[in-house]
């Protein structure tokens, strides 16, 4: 029996097939065409979206921007890729009208209209909140660490730069002693080693120099620290296994896990971003007021109290630091606090009372003890190492006592904080193969996770609601 076999390559159809017929009705890229279609690119900030009258016509902005989404939704970020696709890929040749736009063109097109894309994902998300894809009742917050393109070898802190000057300087003094003292007997017979010397001091100079120069940048710019491929970027904490990258914060709706709102910083720490990322999220959704959980790399005072000035009820467990976890004594949520009498109740049972006042950060700082109480106490060996133990308190700390109430009440919300936040940063890392940005710059970095964004949200909300129903709400 033979097998199933094509057509002839150059046999003519009598009826010939159109590129439409390739593409059903459920194909996603039915959607992206009509999203696109539906944006006011001028208003996003896109260039060239009104032809000029005179010069070579160029692409529109709308068909790079559909091959863009595209090809973030199918894990194709390279612009010769999506160039690849552009001339193989019967999806792309649907979605562009047979048009093939070089490498070129479409890396341009990202790098020029790098603050528009932003304004896309926004787009999109508002359409889910059309769709009533948000609960709008909870969103959890998190960052994560995204590799840039700087290898940590062309990154340097002040503290590492400062290092390295002091021993060359100290190296140099010692090459320069010994090529003084010399070896006349060496000297005589050709001078290799006095040669061999003199090229190690010409080219520790040189660094020390080309390290001095980075060291003077930073006095300049008053920056900890300064990466030479891509300028924005910088060394993370150790325990994020990224060297050097930014700083992804994302805010994640409850209700179907998609991303509310998105933003990329170079701030190595996630402390103090908590309310600007759930405030902006909060606006999105529209709401009066809504429930933000974080971890603890997100406790802040300040930030928390300014949560609660914006309609946001922070859920963020308190870390444990200071000199009293250091020491192994006994942690300050060990003592009691009570509003009516404004003391704090100790382990062995003894009220500690306000006695020292002080300013710390702007803000009224109480210290809270009671030395009599300490000189007897059985246990001030497990409490301080100091006569007697001092709780601090500031003068907005009812913030935290809200907090920690708050979490009481829920405290499965801290499990619920992982399993939100986790899905969109798994499914960008692997399944999108985003593990590394392309792209050099802060403002082009934002570009591109707001592309990223946006396919994540987009593939969500495919195994959610058919292409149909997307693309009637759209063109409705």
């Amino acid at each position: 029996m033979a097998h199933i076999l094509g057509h002839d390559r150059s046999q003519m159809l009598l009826l010939p097939e159109t590129v439409d017929d390739y593409v059903g009705p459920d194909n996603p890229v039915r959607f992206i065409e009509a999203f696109v279609d539906g944006l006011d690119l001028e208003a996003a900030g896109f260039a060239r979206v009104e032809p000029k009258a005179t010069g070579r016509p160029g692409y529109a902005p709308a068909d790079l921007l559909k091959l863009y989404i595209y090809g973030y939704l199918n894990r194709v970020r390279s612009s010769r890729r999506l160039e690849a696709e552009a001339g193989r890929n019967i999806e792309v040749i649907w979605l562009l009208r047979h048009l093939q736009p070089d490498f070129k063109t479409i890396a341009d097109f990202r790098r020029d209209n790098r603050h528009a894309f932003r304004q896309v994902f926004r787009a999109f998300v508002l359409l889910c909140r059309q769709l009533d894809l948000f609960g709008r009742e909870l969103i959890a917050v998190d960052g994560t660490r995204i590799k840039a393109v700087n290898n940590k070898d062309r990154n340097f802190t002040r503290a590492a730069l400062t290092k390295f000057v002091e021993q060359a300087d100290a190296r140099l003094d010692d090459y320069l002693q010994r090529l003084d003292q010399g070896d006349a007997a060496e000297s005589t017979a050709g001078g290799t080693r006095v040669k061999n010397l003199a090229e190690k001091i010409a080219a520790l100079r040189d660094r020390r120099d080309r390290h001095q120069a980075l060291l003077a940048e930073l006095d300049r710019t008053g920056e900890s620290q300064i990466s030479l491929t891509d300028p924005d970027s910088r060394a993370m904490a150790a325990h994020t296994r990224v060297a050097v990258g930014y700083n992804v914060q994302i805010a994640v709706d409850a209700k179907h896990k998609l991303i509310v709102e998105q933003a990329v910083s170079n701030q190595v720490v996630d402390m103090g971003l908590l309310a600007q990322t759930a405030g902006a999220a909060k606006e999105i959704l529209g709401v009066e007021r809504i429930d933000a959980v974080a971890d603890r790399g997100y406790f802040k005072i300040e930030d928390i109290e300014a949560c609660e000035q914006a309609g946001i009820d922070a859920h963020a467990p308190r870390p444990q630091r200071g000199a009293a976890v250091r020491g192994g004594f006994f942690r300050k949520d060990e003592f009691c606090y009570d509003a009516a009498s404004d003391t704090f109740l100790c382990p062995a049972g003894q009220q500690l009372a306000p006695r020292y006042r002080s300013r710390l950060r702007g803000l009224e700082k109480i210290d809270y003890c009671n030395p009599d109480a300490c000189h007897a106490c059985p246990i001030r060996s497990r409490c301080t190492a100091h006569p007697f133990r001092r709780v601090s308190r500031l003068e907005n700390e009812a913030v935290l006592d809200r907090v920690a109430a708050r979490l009481a009440a829920r405290p499965e919300i801290l499990d619920q904080r992982r399993e939100l936040v986790e899905h969109p940063f798994g499914t960008i890392k692997q399944w999108m193969n985003q593990g590394a940005f392309l792209m050099r710059g802060l403002e082009r970095v934002r570009a591109e996770f707001s592309l990223t964004a946006l396919a994540y949200n987009l593939r969500r909300v495919l195994t959610i609601l058919d292409v149909s129903t997307l693309v009637a709400a759209v063109q409705g």
